[in-house]
């Protein structure tokens, strides 16, 4: 797909001359409009997102979408959704869309209709599922299995991880309580813990891996396999082999079904997906059974059907009320005109306490790039850094840099409007409810105070300088009208299409991660290095040090 460099438009040069315009422009001044709040409110799959906290105006909008315009955004989203070729240095679909697409839909790429077979992979998951919930599936011994363990890195660990958190008391009342676990580390501690406290006869482990090659993955999983054996075959217990632990104890997902054989998972225990999903972008299938293992199916597909309702949203509202294409569009102007290259991502419910980490790899693996479709090295700014934490504890933390620091930042502030409707004991209720009231106050006090400054405190009387506040910090709010599985699905859609919008825009490729393979490729090599105790002379004078450092502490450790 051809771009045109979108900062040689006529449209990027007015929108830059605007943004010199409105760098004099405070918030609280865009703010004595009384209708504003509502003219940058849109609504779609449960979602509230409230963009008027951002420093732009009606012009500056009209400017932008004229930009996604000229970007070829509709023409994107169009290409995207219907299977087109959009990852091109991979020359393939990025599909991810297709995993929630409904067992009636049809989808044909590349001559092939691929929802039978994302269905096919939905019934197995269904079926795993069921196994586990009504203690059909035993380990070795015969005893159900309690414990099942992740072993996954990136896009196999950060979206399930998030989502298990965040939906953890979706977790069906009348099923086999099975407890779901995260090991990602390639330094093992993670997995060590677990080994430590777990019992083997009630343990599974879950291998995830696109390529089935990830060495951090399967480093964790042929410890988990040597430990495995070492207490339920080597110690003699009888009846049980090898081929037994790797049948009871072991579930593959990845996209190669020959490299899970090889390792020796057994085909009925293996779960597929297609090389056109990205790592980052497949919790929604095979990737997503820890999801399903602790909400249970029908839970795990209305978190499809929220993704499939935003997907639906994404492809047919007009872009001045398409909330993926207005939230991409803020980011773009924050990033590229008024330059603020930090991005803190803060919600105010404990349920999200991964969101920031899930969202910083879907966006900095995303668009981290500097390079074009065309390969033209790109001079204005991409993906800001993001990061981010739950609001409450940011508050006391590095919400100081926000207010008085010298660091612009944006925030999206995520909160839902509803919760503990669901509690029983009507004090408790009260009181929980009471607590979710004043997390929502304090959501909007914070972004209303990074807006306002000092005129968000009514004190008579100059403050001294340590107590002035700037504001006119932008922000925006999302609100969830609950945190359900059906709105979550939504709220990552959202973000996943916000991605792809601005890396049309910029002419870039969202769905490849080239300096996340070269680091592989480099730390397999120095791994060699370290192991064979020579070929470091063409190091850098640094590596040559670090390498010969570990090689005096194995000496001292054998001494």
């Amino acid at each position: 797909m051809k771009h045109t460099p979108i900062d040689q438009t006529a449209t990027w040069k007015r929108l830059a001359e605007h943004a010199r315009e409105m760098q004099g422009t405070h918030l609280r001044t865009l703010f004595l409009d009384q209708t504003r709040g509502r003219g940058f409110t849109r609504q779609a799959a449960g979602l509230t997102l409230d963009l008027s906290k951002q420093r732009w105006s009606d012009a500056t909008l009209a400017l932008l979408l004229e930009l996604a315009q000229q970007a070829g955004v509709k023409e994107g989203v169009q290409a995207l959704l219907s299977g087109a070729h959009v990852n091109v240095s991979e020359d393939r679909p990025a599909l991810h869309t297709a995993l929630r697409l409904p067992r009636e839909a049809s989808l044909t790429v590349d001559g092939e209709d691929v929802v039978p077979g994302v269905h096919a992979t939905l019934d197995r998951m269904a079926s795993m599922v069921e196994r586990f919930h009504s203690r059909q599936w035993r380990g070795a011994t015969g005893r159900p299995i309690q414990d099942v363990v992740n072993l996954g890195v990136g896009g196999s660990d950060l979206g399930p991880l998030m989502v298990t958190h965040a939906l953890a008391d979706c977790r069906p009342r009348d099923a086999h309580h099975v407890d779901v676990h995260f090991a990602s580390t390639m330094d093992g501690s993670q997995l060590a813990d677990y080994l430590n406290r777990f019992n083997p006869e009630t343990t599974l482990f879950v291998i995830s891996s696109k390529s089935f090659t990830t060495i951090d993955t399967l480093s964790n999983a042929r410890t988990a396999r040597d430990w495995l054996l070492a207490r339920l075959v080597y110690d003699g217990i009888q009846g049980v082999d090898e081929a037994m632990v790797m049948r009871q104890h072991f579930i593959g997902v990845s996209a190669k079904p020959d490299k899970m054989c090889e390792w020796g998972i057994a085909e009925a225990n293996q779960l597929l997906f297609w090389e056109w999903v990205g790592g980052r972008y497949s919790l929604w299938g095979g990737i997503g059974l820890p999801i399903a293992l602790l909400i249970g199916m029908a839970h795990f597909r209305e978190l499809l059907a929220g993704a499939h309702a935003m997907d639906r949203h994404f492809a047919e509202a007009p872009l001045g009320d398409n909330l993926p294409v207005l939230l991409a569009l803020a980011g773009i102007w924050n990033v590229n005109f008024l330059d603020i290259r930090a991005h803190s991502i803060l919600p105010y419910d404990g349920r999200l306490e991964h969101f920031a980490a899930y969202l910083e790899q879907l966006e900095m693996e995303s668009n981290g790039k500097s390079a074009t479709h065309e390969g033209r090295l790109v001079d204005y700014s991409t993906c800001p850094v993001l990061w981010g934490q739950l609001g409450p504890n940011a508050q006391h933390a590095f919400y100081q840099l926000l207010h008085q620091g010298t660091q612009p930042v944006v925030c999206d502030f995520i909160a839902p409007l509803r919760r503990y409707d669901d509690v029983e004991d009507t004090a408790t209720r009260d009181h929980l409810k009471g607590q979710h009231r004043l997390t929502l106050a304090n959501c909007f006090a914070q972004s209303r105070l990074l807006m306002l400054g000092d005129d968000a405190i009514d004190e008579p009387g100059e403050r001294p300088g340590h107590k002035r506040y700037r504001g006119n910090q932008p922000s925006t709010t999302l609100l969830l009208d609950r945190l359900t599985p059906a709105s979550l699905g939504a709220l990552i859609a959202l973000y996943e299409h916000k991605v792809f919008v601005q890396a049309t825009i910029w002419g870039i490729n969202p769905f490849d991660q080239w300096g996340v393979e070269l680091g592989k490729q480099i730390a397999g090599e120095t791994e060699r290095m370290l192991a064979e105790r020579g070929g470091h002379d063409a190091m850098d004078a640094s590596t040559r040090g670090l390498i010969e450092a570990v090689w005096r502490a194995e000496e001292e450790g054998h001494a």
